[in-house]
């Protein structure tokens, strides 16, 4: 009796040695092996449904808003950045659901004729949808029929406050994941005017580098890979 007193001793202490070696957070239950969405590297811990991502602009890039693809006139803003939960996280290869709840602008200027300054960007309506697709790399965001992508740009004249509300062509922006700085990168997605003076230009074409988004929900917010 004693010794096998002794053998379920060494098997419990075997147990928590194991145990000490998991970490303390792994893939949230997760089935797979890997996921789409990863931390730390390809082959490191799966995210979990309903971490938070977030990402700030890249070092040395600004967001544009331009009057057309790859042009010069319109708004640039320094500082952006946005925060997304993760819905579900499926097998590597597959497609991973996020909930895209906050974007914001600030840092901004404006070099449109008749405008002296930009008092504020907003982005509408959220949250929206989203989805990264492991096997592409495309992330895609979407709105709603009553809460379509929407953004209201004040600007400032020398007749007073302007306000330009732009939605998303189609009421989809469209972006790029990448392994090799863990960045989302947008590249002259169309937004169209719905109210406005003629001072707000007609189109808008958002551009942004997001780099690199990381998972904050765990210790040390560690990059995200997407695979």
């Amino acid at each position: 009796m004693h010794r096998y007193a002794k053998l379920v001793l060494a098997a419990a202490v075997a147990g928590l040695t194991v145990l000490a070696g998991v970490p303390a957070h792994a893939s949230g239950g997760s089935v797979n092996a890997v996921d789409v969405l990863t931390v730390t590297s390809l082959a490191g811990p799966n995210v979990s449904v309903n971490d938070v991502l977030q990402a700030s602009l890249k070092t040395g890039t600004k967001v544009t808003f331009m009057s057309a693809p790859g042009g010069t006139t319109g708004v640039t803003c320094t500082v952006s950045s946005f925060s997304a939960t993760v819905l579900t996280n499926p097998g590597a290869g597959g497609t991973a659901t996020e909930s895209l709840t906050v974007q914001t602008f600030s840092t901004c200027t404006a070099n449109v004729v008749g405008v002296t300054c930009v008092q504020s960007v907003t982005v509408d309506n959220l949250p929206y949808g989203a989805t990264v697709n492991g096997t592409t790399k495309a992330v895609k965001i979407t709105g709603t029929t009553a809460k379509p992508i929407q953004t209201t740009v004040k600007l400032c004249t020398l007749l007073g406050t302007i306000t330009c509300v732009y939605q998303a062509d189609l009421n989809t922006v469209t972006g790029t994941a990448s392994n090799v700085d863990n960045s989302i990168s947008f590249s002259n997605q169309k937004f169209n005017k719905t109210t406005g003076p003629s001072t707000c230009f007609a189109n808008g074409y958002f551009s942004a580098v997001y780099a690199p988004v990381k998972d904050t929900t765990v210790s040390g917010s560690p990059v995200v890979f997407t695979q």
